[in-house]
């Protein structure tokens, strides 16, 4: 009997980021990178720094990845996409192929610091996609560039004492944004994993435009923020409602486009306590005035965006 031949619509389509990974249930970093790299489709390179993102899909010797995909150090994931895309340039294909570089905020706001202002001086068409879990969480939920005020890690350990240490982190979140438009960026952006079709539309509009380009995306730790598998969405969406995570866009440095908090506007209260990070917060009046301070934090971001 002849072997029967599947056509195209029997056969699946190759998804660009598999669900085979090993990725905690309800990880918001995966829940973003595979809108991003379903975004992006098969036409496209990415040089991925070392972290959760790489280790969950990509242990020898297998791979999730459904598209070109190169595993880079923690520091030079955008310094690799440089050379792929001078590589790409001197074989004529840097009109047809996408270079995009990513990486948790450790390697983005710290360790791949200076690597990422090099290519952004450079000038190059590369797309570089933070995933900000505001921790190093692949390495054991230490504090980052990205870590928010008060948030409890291995190395801002939260306590009872009377000191400012016994709060968590007492440094304020690293302004990546503010960083990327210095570099004078003319695509730059800000999404949670909890809007998925805004993180798909600024995806989108980034490959519509010449030059270096940076998304910063939210993403939830279930086991660094303590909080359960399915509150994820939940979490990353309220980031963004109480002005504490707001969802920017900007175009040759203007602000062309934010998400409105909703009204009456949620509280950062509301937020905090879905989280283990922050339970210390809710057990003295040490904690309700740091809970009074970040909701200043929020507050200003809402009078700076105009949110």
């Amino acid at each position: 009997m002849p072997t029967k031949i599947a056509t195209r619509k029997q056969t699946k389509i190759r998804p660009m980021l598999a669900p085979g990974h090993r990725a905690c249930a309800g990880c918001g970093q995966i829940i973003a990178a595979r809108t991003v790299a379903e975004t992006l489709g098969p036409n496209t390179i990415i040089a991925n720094a070392t972290g959760c993102l790489e280790v969950t899909t990509s242990p020898y010797p297998t791979s999730a990845w459904g598209m070109p995909w190169i595993h880079s150090l923690f520091e030079n994931a955008s310094a690799i996409a440089s050379g792929i895309y001078a590589a790409l340039k001197h074989q004529k294909k840097n009109k047809k192929i996408k270079v995009v570089a990513q990486g948790g905020d450790g390697g983005t706001f710290d360790i791949g610091f200076g690597l990422i202002s090099g290519m952004w001086e450079r000038g190059e068409n590369i797309l570089y996609v933070c995933y900000d879990t505001e921790a190093y969480s692949n390495t054991g939920i230490q504090a980052s560039g990205a870590t928010p005020w008060a948030a409890n890690t291995t190395t801002t350990p939260a306590g009872s004492g009377p000191t400012i240490d016994a709060i968590g982190s007492h440094q304020r979140k690293k302004d990546m944004i503010s960083i990327a438009l210095a570099h004078g960026l003319p695509y730059v952006a800000q999404t949670t994993a909890g809007f998925i079709e805004d993180i798909k539309a600024k995806v989108k509009k980034a490959l519509t435009i010449e030059g270096p380009a940076y998304i910063q995306i939210l993403t939830p730790c279930v086991p660094g923020w303590k909080i359960k598998p399915n509150q994820t969405i939940k979490v990353a969406k309220l980031a963004a409602q109480t002005g504490l995570y707001p969802l920017l866009e900007y175009v040759n440095g203007e602000l062309i486009k934010v998400g409105k908090v909703p009204s009456p506007q949620p509280n950062v209260e509301e937020y905090l306590s879905m989280q283990g990070r922050f339970k210390h917060l809710f057990k003295n009046k040490k904690g309700k005035e740091q809970i009074k301070y970040i909701q200043e934090l929020a507050n200003e971001n809402i009078k700076k965006y105009g949110l």
